[in-house]
């Protein structure tokens, strides 16, 4: 008889800890997704880079469905596309920390009677979610300049997911950058030596032999060309091969590295 309430006492705080923690992670996702909507330019500038990309790639090296499988450039091109975008969106968690950090805002989240990892979790959920938004128009823009994806609608599925955990536990180290910077404007600068690299020497625009020899080693084992042919094997139907519980391995790992660095940067400045 005295065995119950003695449990249900112990356990009732965690429980009770937990579902407060993730409504305040939920409660500032909502926040950034809100600011994200009555700053529309913003949305738009972020989705105009990737549909840019995807035409202008799509026009001017449409001579490279010779070197691809299949002979369809724009089905090579459009699973590759999905994964940047992504990634570059992902590189939003890094300013949009760097901006709550210098006007104050993470002091006044502080403040307040909420759980410390809301605001760390509730920004890169919000990012998710808006590259969420961003994958589903970039897809109907593919459609739109011939892409045709000849995997099953639970291949796609499965590839958006693979690509958006990529992107997630990728912008953990985002946080990490925005917290270390001391402005957004810096914090941007930041990004761009560490993507850019990983971007364009991988197998996200052209196939991994028509790169350089001594180039084709870093692209063939560097977490993007993983996830990117993991997504794009998905996308076309074809095996897969370990493409994908290796970008799933890397994803794992980054956000074991990232996140306890995003979270002792975030203590140090909180």
């Amino acid at each position: 008889m005295t065995t119950t309430p003695l449990t249900t006492s112990a356990t009732a705080p965690h429980h009770s800890s937990l579902r407060y923690a993730v409504r305040d992670v939920l409660t500032l996702a909502r926040r950034n997704l809100l600011a994200l909507l009555r700053v529309p330019t913003a949305l738009v500038f972020m989705v105009i880079q990737p549909v840019m990309f995807v035409l202008l790639f799509r026009y001017i090296f449409s001579s490279l469905g010779s070197f691809v499988p299949g002979g369809l450039y724009v089905n090579y091109l459009v699973p590759g596309i999905l994964v940047q975008t992504t990634i570059f969106g992902a590189i939003a968690t890094a300013i949009g920390l760097a901006e709550d950090l210098q006007r104050g805002l993470i002091e006044r989240f502080k403040a307040l009677p909420m759980a410390r990892m809301a605001v760390l979790g509730g920004r890169t959920l919000a990012d998710a979610a808006r590259n969420v938004l961003v994958l589903i128009i970039i897809t109907g823009v593919g459609f739109l300049v011939g892409f045709r994806p000849h995997g099953g609608f639970f291949d796609y599925i499965a590839a958006c997911l693979v690509m958006l955990l990529f992107a997630y536990c990728l912008s953990w180290g985002f946080a990490f950058i925005g917290l270390a910077a001391p402005n957004s404007e810096t914090a941007q600068a930041m990004t761009f030596p560490l993507i850019f690299p990983l971007t364009f020497a991988s197998t996200v625009f052209i196939p991994l032999w028509k790169l350089p020899w001594w180039l084709q080693g870093f692209a063939n084992n560097q977490p993007v060309s993983q996830a990117t042919d993991a997504v794009r094997s998905l996308m076309s139907g074809t095996p897969v091969g370990n493409h994908v519980w290796v970008s799933l391995l890397w994803s794992i790992g980054m956000v074991a590295v990232l996140a306890p660095l995003a979270v002792n940067q975030f203590r140090k400045v909180a």
